[in-house]
């Protein structure tokens, strides 16, 4: 069984964003960057299918120079092959990277490298588009499921498992098929140190791809408002507990 994991290079989650002057792009000099948290979960499960299974796992970025940081992260998680489709750096929507990913998948089929499944985060932590995978699927006529909680691999076909309304949903995908995962599918593992050395002299094969006109225009980035906070003292020690006691049961953690 062989899989094809996408990950994407986002800045680390919790960090402090802040924009260039012309808002047109984040502004990255103090800022670290990982693999979106879904996509770890990614990586692990591919990693994990091809030990149950047998086969081998490649992880895919597009993302610059730089983002072979995070391929090398995948290696150690146990990835076999990494493969950097290397941009100048822009950020490329939802569309151009389905496109770019999509060609690649094509590409190396022509030359005998067949996948029996594409895996993707449900979402990246930066964009949260939602879009590639399914974009990925459509462009290449494969069945997809998104969301997924659990997935399993039986006589040849992709058992699904995803949270719906009300309870669970099942599919069962005949293979070759892409899946899009959520955090929580699995619990990734920490690289060992050996995994961590293999990683660091593994090739990485680069890939290039020139970015196709967007179909959307970017005017200008936004950061979200934030949310005022305010403290209140209720009191000195002991004098305050009366005070306390009332607001807690004016929140309802306690009762009347």
């Amino acid at each position: 069984m062989d899989v094809l994991v996408c990950v994407k290079r986002v800045p680390i989650t919790g960090g402090r964003i802040t924009l260039t002057p012309d808002e047109q792009d984040i502004d990255t000099r103090y800022l670290g960057f990982t693999v979106s948290p879904h996509e770890e979960c990614a990586v692990e499960e591919a990693v994990r299918l091809v030990e149950a299974h047998g086969g081998s796992t490649t992880a895919l970025t597009l993302g610059p120079e730089a983002a072979e940081e995070q391929l090398r992260d995948g290696l150690a998680l146990g990835a076999d092959r990494a493969v950097l489709l290397e941009t100048d750096g822009a950020e490329w929507d939802a569309g151009a990277t389905a496109a770019a990913i999509a060609q690649v998948v094509r590409d190396q089929s022509d030359a005998g490298v067949a996948y029996d499944l594409l895996l993707f985060g449900n979402e990246s932590a930066d964009a949260g588009g939602y879009q590639v995978g399914v974009r990925v699927a459509h462009a290449l006529d494969l069945h997809c499921v998104t969301g997924v909680k659990q997935l399993e691999i039986r006589d040849g076909a992709a058992v699904a498992r995803r949270e719906g309304p009300g309870g669970f949903e099942i599919y069962e995908l005949a293979l070759p098929a892409v899946i899009t995962v959520k955090e929580g599918i699995n619990l990734p593992r920490y690289p060992s140190i050996p995994g961590r050395l293999r990683a660091k002299k593994a090739p990485v094969e680069r890939l290039r791809s020139e970015r196709p006109a967007p179909g959307l225009e970017k005017v200008r980035l936004r950061l979200p408002q934030g949310r005022d906070k305010q403290a209140e003292m209720l009191g000195d020690g002991a004098a305050g507990a009366e005070r306390a006691v009332e607001v807690f049961r004016q929140i309802g953690v306690m009762p009347p």
